[in-house]
């Protein structure tokens, strides 16, 4: 009796899993395009530089324990050589990876994703609440029945932390 609740409860969580994500919604507004570079003033960017930094150092590693049901497994070494074959829909927890936008990401969330993806030939389905990760990332994941592991850790992030350091935002993921 209890296998087949928690059974029922983890089917409800996949089929749930994308509406209780990241979703885009019609009343958000537009993301700025890379061409539309977002300037800030000098006090702006002295007030905001703890919080950048802390955040640029956070974007340079990802740490996440996910809890769910799925099998899979992926490994990347940038995105043009990567790979990822699976089937998993998880709450997460622990270093999120690269913000790729100036929203920062929280320690905890959804993620889910299914499919085939070798290098740029992505044939998987995420849900909104994909991984996200950074196009220079290196890392690998597995997830095995109901507990997954996924690290990695994004070069440019780092070089984008240290040229933070000096007022230079390379990601332009600066608040």
């Amino acid at each position: 009796m209890k296998h087949s609740t928690l059974l029922l409860l983890l089917s409800a969580f996949i089929a749930c899993a994308p509406c209780l994500g990241e979703t885009t919604s019609e009343k958000a507004p537009p993301e700025k395009k890379s061409s539309e570079k977002q300037t800030h003033s000098p006090i702006h960017k002295i007030v905001m530089f703890i919080p950048n930094i802390i955040l640029d150092l956070c974007d340079v590693v990802r740490l996440r324990v996910r809890v769910g049901p799925g099998i899979a497994a992926d490994v990347r070494a940038t995105e043009l050589a990567s790979a990822f074959i699976g089937s998993y829909g998880s709450v997460y927890a622990g270093l999120p990876g690269p913000r790729n936008k100036r929203r920062p990401k929280l320690p905890i969330g959804l993620e889910s994703r299914s499919g085939l993806q070798v290098s740029v030939a992505d044939a998987t389905a995420e849900g909104n609440i994909g991984p996200d990760y950074g196009p220079t990332e290196i890392g690998a994941g597995v997830h095995l029945l109901i507990i997954g592991l996924d690290v990695g850790i994004e070069p440019f992030e780092l070089l984008d932390f240290v040229t933070g350091l000096v007022f230079i935002d390379l990601r332009d993921d600066d608040l």
